[in-house]
């Protein structure tokens, strides 16, 4: 067992320090954000992810997980120290180490003996040598300590069975013992540890992203081809992913990627090559892809209506992905607000990231958990998340509510034949669209 401070309570930091609890270890999550840490100890989740606050529960009566806003004192009580805070990416698409800078300068004011302090935030080549030199600085080269990089890979709706079932273990580590010590605490979870230094573990963790954001931008060129050539992309999909040398995970077309990982660590990815002074020309077009694939879909909706003032839009899902509240990078966060620029009236789904897209979108659309209330009197509806909701919708009642049975689908949910039989016009990404008899103009 060893004594872990987790200082960040994110997506990361939460699910990580929760499931090192579950595993039989100590864990202290910390966070500056008095509020938060306040919601936690009464059993408050800031996150919604499955399974997630039935595990706190169960850890926090077990005795193996607490909360804290003393940073400094768990710092000085802590064995292993995991810093998972934010690294958003800045203006110029950087990240911004901000916030990694100020953990590090806490652990070294407060250093009391030997600690392997571990980066799971997502950051930069060197960002493990510079939160050596802070802590050196602010220790004034007292007590000896041990920096890993250990980045993590979970996704967001499946974070728990991804950290409790680790494809693998990455650890960069400056010393043996202090990748012995982190490797130790991984067992539980995976047999498979990768050893390498500090910047092949910071590198490889932007290399996994900017590649699987790769197949996605790939899948969504061949999907705009299919549409002018009359291919399925589906059937594309099927035949290159049979191929075990390609594989068929992250090969479905559609709006593109968003949330928390994939835009600000291709952007990061991009600025870093730059800096070393070489032109990275394949992850530039992967974000360019991505970024036009909303403008993609929005054209669809554009030319079957022709006019988007006065209409009443239906937008279904505002998270970036099913099964997490997260709205970051979002294709909503896009659509929303060039429907309403161009007249529109805009009425959204969500089950569950309603209070979290109101940050960002505001008022410029009308909110509803009720799926059937936000299509009724719609003169469109455009699917942007695939929510078991919209999955499973009730097709002919859709087609009964809506004012024209009008469908653009950013993630081609339905089969292309059933929509034609139930008289839907349904556009969606790298498939011919299927025309209804109503007098809706013809889209490309």
């Amino acid at each position: 067992m060893k004594k872990i401070a987790v200082i960040g309570t994110g997506y990361v930091g939460l699910v990580s320090g929760t499931c090192f609890a579950d595993s039989g270890n100590q864990v202290t999550c910390c966070d500056i954000d008095q509020l938060k840490i306040k919601g936690l100890t009464e059993g408050i989740m800031p996150i919604y992810e499955p399974g997630l606050k039935e595990l706190v529960h169960k850890n926090v009566r077990k005795g193996s997980l607490k909360f804290s806003a003393n940073i400094s004192q768990e710092i000085k009580d802590a064995e292993v120290i995991l810093i998972a805070v934010g690294t958003p990416m800045t203006s110029s698409g950087k990240a911004d180490l901000t916030y990694v800078k100020q953990v590090a300068q806490s652990i070294g004011e407060n250093l009391n003996s030997y600690k392997v302090i571990v980066t799971k935030s997502t950051v930069p080549v060197g960002t493990g040598k510079l939160i050596e030199s802070v802590i050196r600085e602010y220790d004034n080269g007292k007590h000896p300590f041990d920096v890993v990089s250990n980045p993590e890979f979970l996704r967001e709706g499946t974070a728990i069975k991804d950290t409790m079932n680790m494809e693998r273990a990455v650890i960069g580590a400056t010393s043996e013992k202090a990748f012995q010590l982190i490797a130790e605490i991984h067992k539980p979870f995976t047999a498979n540890i990768v050893k390498a230094s500090l910047e092949t573990a910071e590198i490889i963790k932007y290399a996994a992203n900017a590649f699987l954001a790769t197949k996605i931008s790939f899948i969504n060129d061949i999907a705009n081809i299919c549409e002018r050539v009359g291919a399925d992309v589906t059937e594309v999909s099927t035949g290159i992913g049979l191929d075990s040398r390609i594989g068929n995970k992250f090969l479905q077309a559609g709006v593109g990627f968003g949330g928390s990982c994939f835009p600000k660590d291709t952007a990061a990815l991009l600025h870093i090559s730059e800096d070393c002074g070489y032109d990275f020309k394949l992850i530039k077009a992967v974000i360019e892809t991505n970024e036009g694939q909303r403008v993609q879909l929005v054209k669809k909706l554009l030319l079957a209506l022709g006019s988007l003032q006065g209409k009443t839009i239906s937008v279904l899902g505002l998270a970036f992905k099913p099964d997490t509240d997260d709205i970051r990078s979002s294709p909503a966060l896009d659509i929303i607000p060039y429907l309403t620029e161009q007249g529109a009236i805009v009425k959204a789904f969500d089950p569950i990231a309603i209070v979290e897209a109101k940050k960002q979108i505001g008022y410029q659309c009308t909110y509803s958990e009720d799926i059937y209330e936000t299509i009724t009197d719609s003169d469109a509806c455009m699917i942007l998340t695939d929510w078991q909701d919209v999955k499973t919708l009730d097709l002919p009642l859709v087609k009964h509510l809506m004012k024209q049975p009008l469908i653009v689908d950013g993630r081609n949910l339905f089969e292309l034949e059933m929509m034609k039989q139930l008289g839907f016009t349904y556009l969606s990404v790298g498939r011919p669209a299927i025309q209804s008899e109503s007098n809706i103009s013809k889209a490309i």
